[in-house]
């Protein structure tokens, strides 16, 4: 698939949201080349009128300026160094950063500012920047979450059909784990009929064990419109026998509140029976806030 990468500057850098246990929102590139199938970010791109459909991730647009603007931004007097998430509308560490390098960069400068930083992605290029994480974890508490949906290779290639394969994003846990910085696995999104079986949850959490996770966490499927739409054609390209069921269950957005706490609770015991927990047997830790205080 051939991708075109616009190098557009940007205003702003951080997003102001609401709602979540995170303040802030930094994506150095809008687009993914990933491709999955279920992103929800499909939504978000329909409402803004682009393309939600196969087009997208076929044009990435790449914040050239983002690190200067969000070093100013870091700078101001009013920064409560409240936190900040990093991979909440695209893939922090997809194919375009190996040449742009804006992820580390970002890193670099939210360090500097000893701020709060969690990333989430599907990229085992960040091993690249551990030694930037390392630094940036002594001085504010960064944490990372990698996805893994699931270890069956034939849902993993069909439905994320641009990301690595689980087991080298697993890899990836181990190294950032082993290097002491704070790793976790999200399963999401589970996918009904596809990896919500409790045989093939407990190899993920069993994997992530594996891998040194400090934690488990999932999210179920969701399916707004934009999503919606293109999630159910590539179902009935891939798994027609599935569709009737997603016709029953999924009357809207979400599953049904019951279903979704059953799933949630299964991981939950798994990770407890199976011994997911923080073991870094190194952890990088910052001080304490008031120690952090004297040194500013």
């Amino acid at each position: 698939m051939r991708v075109v990468y616009r190098e557009e500057p940007c205003k702003t850098a951080l997003n102001r949201v609401q709602g979540m246990p995170f303040k802030w929102s930094l994506n150095p590139y809008m687009g993914c080349a990933h491709r999955c199938t279920f992103c929800y970010v499909r939504a978000f791109e329909r409402r803004a009128d682009r393309p939600s459909d196969d087009q997208y991730g076929r044009s990435i647009r790449v914040k050239t300026n983002i690190v200067e603007v969000l070093g100013e931004e870091l700078r101001r007097r009013c920064w409560k160094r409240e936190s900040v998430a990093m991979g909440t509308a695209t893939d922090p560490y997809q194919p375009a950063e190996g040449q742009y390098r804006l992820t580390r960069g970002c890193i670099e400068a939210l360090g500097r500012a000893r701020t709060p930083t969690s990333i989430i992605t599907r990229g085992p290029m960040i091993v690249r920047d551990i030694d930037v994480l390392q630094e940036a974890a002594t001085r504010a508490k960064v944490g990372v979450s990698f996805s893994i949906p699931t270890v069956d290779r034939e849902v993993w290639r069909t439905t994320e059909p641009g990301t690595a394969p689980p087991y080298q994003r697993l890899r990836a846990v181990r190294a950032l784990v082993d290097a002491g910085i704070d790793t976790n696995v999200g399963i999401a999104p589970i996918i009904p009929g596809l990896s919500d079986d409790p045989k093939g949850l407990a190899e993920v959490v069993r994997a992530a064990r594996d891998a040194g996770a400090t934690g488990v966490w999932c999210r179920l499927l969701h399916l707004r419109p934009g999503t919606r739409e293109h999630f159910l054609e590539c179902l009935a390209r891939d798994w027609p026998e599935l569709l009737p069921r997603y016709d029953a269950i999924y009357r809207r957005a979400y599953l049904p509140e019951r279903e979704e706490t059953q799933v949630r609770e299964l991981v939950a015991a798994l990770g407890e029976r199976m011994g997911v927990e923080d073991r870094r047997a190194r952890p990088i830790e910052p001080p304490p806030v008031e120690e952090q205080l004297a040194l500013l």
